[in-house]
């Protein structure tokens, strides 16, 4: 048995996670044409929750239905239903039936909206993705008004949670996302309270965490997700990243999740945008092991109060212990690998295993050499990319309809495949809106 990654962790707040293993957030796409949580999302949490993980984050669940990141997400807009609560209700026992502790992670897509749901997102600044294509709409600056009612809603989705049994929420500002959008001084032009000194950037996911722990109280359980960097030029840096951990220590948080990248360069997903990365220093220490941000969890660490969790390319129980013993991180976070395997936290801690499968590099096609941005090379890996995150989209798919992975999905028909159940839910999703 791995001792180090069976023990306990206990956070600021005086909540403890079982042990150090926790189911990071994917996408589901499975709410019904309401968006609210359905069976499914259960049954898949029911088989997550089994699996051994001390921590189950799930995936982002959105403040406002008029900004999605995809149109099966879950949605808290305003006071729930009773049917809504309910549901709700179920999928965080379900997380719980196996001994789990489980979050709601909660999020505002902002420019990252697709034009299938809003051609006009809101977002810091009207500066459009700078993306081939046109699945995102032209988004428009928000007015300070708008920026105070996110606050709101972020804190009364945090209340709608903590009132149907999660265990605690994670507040996502990272990977491009609307908190992301405004850290970022290549997204966030804005010179009012909100934009320009890093203070002024970071207003929103500060005013956002004391709002949530004004309604939730001093116990529950606070997480943020924050990028190590943005990995563009002009973009978020590093040593943004660390004056925000200063930031957070501050307000109290409970768990902090390193991680990097966005749509434009999509470094969460071990993926090359189309354009060259951005890199800093530190990125150096990090290239000959498996974690793709270890050591920027690790730079974080020694300047924060509270634990830390590092989520990307942990593939091996050696690189895991090592992480938490090196005091690199507090936590490991794993994803794609849960999809195909639920049960793996249980087998690395029990050590029947000691590598958890590499899908990723089974199915892509590798990394390739940066070319320029139409160079045929680099759309294709781009492509390639988004066809493995559509694999293993239908993986957690087929379990939340109660049936086993299937490893023998080519990643062209799962990128097609997901690609028309995506369009069919932005079909049902409009068509629900208009007879609302």
């Amino acid at each position: 048995m791995s001792e180090t990654l069976s023990n306990p962790l206990q956070l600021p707040c005086g909540a403890t996670i079982p042990n150090r293993f926790c189911k990071a957030a994917m996408t589901e796409c499975i709410a019904d044409v309401r968006n609210y949580a359905t069976e499914g999302h259960a049954r898949l949490y029911e088989v997550w929750g089994a699996g051994g993980a001390g921590l189950l984050l799930t995936g982002n669940v959105q403040i406002a239905r008029s900004h999605l990141e995809h149109p099966g997400n879950v949605v808290i807009d305003g006071r729930p239903s009773d049917e809504a609560m309910a549901a709700l209700s179920a999928f965080a026992a379900a997380g719980k039936s196996g001994g789990s502790k489980i979050y709601m992670q909660i999020s505002h897509a902002g420019r990252q909206t697709p034009a299938s749901v809003n051609a006009s997102p809101l977002a810091p600044s009207a500066i459009p993705l700078t993306l081939p294509g046109s699945a995102f709409g032209e988004p428009v600056a928000m007015t300070g008004e708008q920026v105070k009612d996110v606050i709101a809603r972020f804190a009364n989705t945090s209340k709608i949670a903590q009132e149907t049994g999660f265990d605690g929420v994670q507040l996502h500002a990272a990977h491009g996302y609307l908190i992301s959008q405004f850290l970022s001084p290549k997204s966030n032009r804005r010179e009012d309270e909100w934009g320009g000194s890093l203070e002024n950037r970071a207003r929103l996911l500060v005013e956002s965490v004391r709002a949530i722990r004004a309604v939730t109280g001093p116990s529950f359980p606070i997480s943020v997700k924050l990028n190590s960097a943005d990995f563009q030029s002009g973009g978020f840096t590093h040593e943004d990243c660390l004056g925000v951990v200063d930031m957070l220590n501050a307000e109290g948080v409970d768990l902090l999740e390193i991680t990097g990248g966005n749509y434009e360069q999509p470094k969460m997903a071990n993926v090359e945008g189309l354009e060259p990365v951005f890199e800093e220093e530190v990125r150096e220490s990090t290239r000959a092991r498996e974690a793709y941000f270890i050591g920027y969890a690790k730079s974080a660490r020694e300047r924060a109060n509270m634990p830390i969790m590092a989520t990307g390319g942990f593939r091996t129980l050696g690189a895991m212990e090592a992480a938490i013993q090196d005091g690199e991180a507090d936590m490991i976070g794993m994803a794609r690998p849960l999809c195909v395997e639920p049960d793996l936290p249980n087998r690395l801690l029990s050590g029947d295993v000691s590598i958890a499968p590499d899908w990723e590099n089974r199915l892509s096609l590798g990394p390739t050499k940066w070319l320029g941005k139409n160079s045929p090379i680099n759309l294709i890996k781009t492509l390639n990319g988004w066809g493995v995150q559509g694999w293993f989209n239908l993986q957690l798919i087929r379990m939340s309809e109660g049936q086993a992975p299937d490893t023998g999905i080519g990643v062209f028909k799962a990128f097609t495949t997901y690609q028309k159940l995506t369009t069919e839910a932005a079909k049902a999703y409009k068509a629900d809106l208009e007879t609302a």
